[in-house]
């Protein structure tokens, strides 16, 4: 019998590579999905075509974190053997603009899950095992450079205190029902599927574009933050190592690098032969109230343990995310007729 996977928040971008790495492994992949007025499925239509939209393989269902009723139904109908928590309102800068409804999903949504396994696996005998995607965020201010899972968690947005609160209650319900519970403190993950909102898309989007005549500025925020940037579809790989072991525990996942945003454009902007100074402008609306400087994560736990190694290099990933964009620039340029 193939092993049954359910993912929350499988249409974005972690979902979309998880999905198919576990489809790759002959998993039954079930998805949730939040209701919208608009399809959102653009990062997995790839695998539902090519597993037909009628398959087993990978089937959709509609629910949100917000309704503990229909986590519950959907952890009935599915019965998966491992879980994979990957949604939330993961917009850094936004959640100061929706603290309580990030606190919500992010943090209550995770407490939601947790309760809804234990209960589960109490009445059917059952033992799923559940990755929480934990953040890099949660260090925020942090005491220590590399961040490792020793180093305490100091939140400087509302998004990092939901992951917070998400991680301890994960680490709880581990030592206090033996669920086996798993918190991965990912830190930045990017790739051609990152949403737009994201500041390396955003980069590699705007930098395409304005290569082509289609865009002429590029507004950012803050160019010195420095971050530990890696490919998604590497790090979800270490998802699925965590829920493999034969005990239950956290793992930072990083590629030990930092690159400032100044950086990614230098990347970014030569890859298409331009200099990003003439074009970026600084726009305080995308400033943080409270900024996070530093965040270089140490993964060699996960290295010796998982066995795990990022495959992708910092320019490659700038590279694949440039060269996919001008992809999607050159067909933008079509459809206008230039």
């Amino acid at each position: 019998m193939a092993k049954v996977a359910l993912i929350t928040g499988v249409t974005g971008q972690d979902g979309s590579y998880l999905a198919e790495f576990l489809l790759n492994r002959g998993y039954e992949v079930h998805g949730m999905v939040r209701r919208s007025s608009s399809f959102a499925t653009g990062r997995i239509d790839h695998l539902r075509q090519r597993h037909g939209a009628a398959s087993s393989s990978l089937q959709l269902h509609y629910g949100d974190l917000g309704d503990a009723t229909g986590v519950r139904r959907i952890i009935e109908q599915t019965r998966p053997d491992e879980l994979y928590n990957l949604a939330a309102q993961s917009h850094v800068r936004i959640s100061f603009d929706q603290p309580e409804y990030t606190a919500d999903v992010v943090g209550l949504g995770t407490l939601r899950l947790l309760e809804a396994i234990r209960d589960h696996n109490k009445r059917h005998n059952r033992a799923i095992r559940m990755y929480q995607a934990g953040s890099s965020e949660m260090f925020g201010q942090a005491s220590e450079v590399p961040q490792r899972e020793t180093t305490p968690f100091h939140p400087r947005s509302p998004y990092a205190c939901a992951k917070v609160y998400a991680h301890w209650q994960t680490v709880n319900y581990r030592e206090a029902y033996e669920l086996f519970a798993v918190n991965g403190i990912l830190f930045n993950h990017e790739s051609p599927r990152r949403g737009e909102n994201f500041v390396t898309r955003k980069i590699t989007r705007s930098a395409t574009r304005i290569k082509l005549g289609l865009q002429h500025r590029l507004a950012l925020g803050n160019l010195e933050a420095l971050r530990d940037w890696g490919f998604a579809g590497d790090y979800v790989e270490a998802m699925w190592l965590m829920l493999q072991q034969e005990k239950p525990d956290d793992y930072v996942i990083a590629t030990g690098e930092s690159h400032s945003v100044s950086e990614f454009l230098d990347h970014a902007f030569n890859r298409v032969k331009l200099d990003w100074r003439k074009y970026v402008e600084i726009d305080p609306h995308f400033m943080r109230p409270s900024e996070v400087d530093v965040l270089r994560g140490d993964a060699s736990r996960a290295r010796r343990l998982l066995n795990w190694e990022p495959k992708v290099n910092f320019q490659q990933l700038v590279e694949l995310m440039i060269d996919s964009d001008m992809e999607l620039a050159e067909r933008e340029l079509k459809v206008q007729g230039r």
